[in-house]
């Protein structure tokens, strides 16, 4: 970083800092023993952001500096596609102005995109007959809790330190082998909570796969649950017995903004626990270091499902002990995504589904096979990627089949770390190029494309028909 002639303008990102810290500009121009009026130049842009200040800053805080370095996940992208709809399409506003005003107000653009999705909610509602156009009794929630907890998990780069050291003193207190996790959870419930665990016939628990039984003190688990499930639901169930106080403050202090959101992020958070439980920190980042992030692997080794792995891999964000930071996508047969985290930077659609030159649509040809896919997105940021299908629940009766496909992938650099890449010449890879969602993306020759991009002019000839479905003025 000391080497590079490229200046760092981070002033959005130590606002954000601050604001996320709870300290004043005063406080925070003490910690990093500089004036306020420098902290104030440094803010507004009008100062570069030195190597110097970045290790004050690391020091400061405890922050891995590279974390202020990178990309916002999902800030500018999202604002790009709010401004592409065809209501700002006069306005001409490109993609790098939209990055800019992402990067200088990253608060001020989270509320443009929370109040483009309440519109865009509302317009469905209307249009399924939820309530009529001039405006109803019913009210649209402002911010789907999904999102909000998306979002919210995004800006901690799915890393929650207290969560760690919870799952590490429980499991220290369970004297089990990581390996074997199962019947020392189970025996916990039933010695200190006096909870006894039960798997039930499908036909006893219908559409649940888990549920407690406060009164009689029994949790009873789906027959169609894969080995790993049960664990996970055993472990999930623990955690919330004895670090329930714990989780609810974490909760609290997050601010969610309803009720709804607040439920579904302790829920977020309790499995959070559970995950970390049956992956402890330090000895799953080793495991995967020694084999080169081999899922498979790994995930024999502990135990646990592919999609348990892949999305613990994207948790791994401890200061001096990080794991290559990885992004994971689930999503279903039509692209529907039903999970999104990231340890780092990648540019998710957050009105659409992936592009489909990526390859993590091809999963479902191949059922149960990883196939890679080396990608690149618009600013020329290049990725390796990973797919494969996965099941949650075994055993459903025919026509209620479940499979999902998970999508991992991390910056190209990181590569060379992963078993996966052994053969690839990371220097001159093929990168496949994808886009965001097809009206806000520009790239002129595309054979899937599905739109052309709102602030392009349609290009029709009648003599000649383009590769493209959509050609556009470039």
């Amino acid at each position: 970083m000391a080497t590079s002639d490229k200046k760092l303008f981070l002033g959005g990102r130590l606002k954000r800092l601050r604001r996320d810290l709870g300290i004043t500009q005063t406080r925070m121009a003490e910690d990093l023993e500089v004036s306020a009026s420098y902290l104030n130049l440094l803010e507004r842009n009008q100062r570069p952001v030195t190597a110097q200040m970045l290790l004050r800053l690391a020091d400061a805080y405890d922050l891995d500096f590279r974390s202020l370095a990178v990309d916002d996940p999902g800030g500018g992208a999202g604002l790009e596609e709010v401004l592409g709809d065809k209501m700002f399409a006069d306005l001409g506003i490109g993609r790098h102005e939209a990055a800019e005003v992402a990067e200088v107000s990253p608060a001020v653009t989270e509320a443009v995109v929370r109040l483009y999705r309440a519109y865009l909610d509302r317009g469905r509602l209307i249009d399924l007959g939820a309530f009529d156009r001039e405006g109803g009794s019913d009210v649209v929630p402002t911010v789907q809790p999904t999102e909000w907890v998306r979002d919210l998990v995004g800006s901690q780069r799915n890393y929650f330190a207290e969560l760690e050291t919870c799952a590490e003193t429980l499991v220290a207190a369970l004297k089990a082998d990581p390996q074997d996790l199962g019947p020392a959870v189970r025996e916990r419930l039933l010695v200190a909570h006096g909870i006894q665990t039960r798997v039930m016939p499908v036909e006893v628990m219908a559409s649940s796969l888990r549920r407690y039984d406060h009164h009689r003190k029994r949790l009873m688990l789906s027959e169609t649950l894969a080995p790993a499930s049960r664990i996970f639901a055993m472990c999930y169930q623990l955690g919330l017995l004895e670090y329930g106080d714990q989780l609810s403050a974490l909760a609290d202090r997050l601010k969610a903004p309803d009720r709804s959101s607040r439920q579904l992020l302790k829920v977020f958070l309790g499995n959070y626990l559970a995950a970390a439980m049956m992956m402890p920190y330090g000895p799953f980042l080793a495991a995967l270091e020694a084999s080169g992030y081999d899922i498979e692997r790994v995930r024999a080794r502990f135990g646990i499902s592919y999609e348990q792995a892949a999305q613990r891999l994207t948790t791994l964000g401890r200061s001096g002990a990080r794991g290559v930071p990885f992004f994971m996508v689930r999503l279903d047969a039509a692209g529907n995504i039903s999970k999104r985290y990231a340890a780092g930077a990648f540019p998710f659609s957050r009105f659409g589904g992936t592009c489909p030159r990526w390859n993590v649509h091809d999963s479902f040809k191949t059922p149960g096979r990883i196939i890679t896919q080396v990608i690149e997105t618009p600013d020329s940021e290049r990725y390796f990627t990973l797919s494969r299908t996965v099941r949650r629940v075994s055993g459903l009766q025919s026509g209620q089949e479940d499979e999902l496909v998970v999508g991992l992938g991390c910056e190209l650099k990181y590569a060379a770390k992963l078993a996966y890449a052994r053969g690839l010449d990371i220097a001159a890879p093929v990168a496949v190029e994808i886009g965001p969602s097809c009206r806000i993306c520009e790239r002129p020759v595309c054979p899937q494309r599905a739109a052309a991009p709102i602030n392009r002019t349609l290009l029709i000839e009648e003599a000649s028909k383009s590769l493209s479905p959509f050609p556009f003025v470039a």
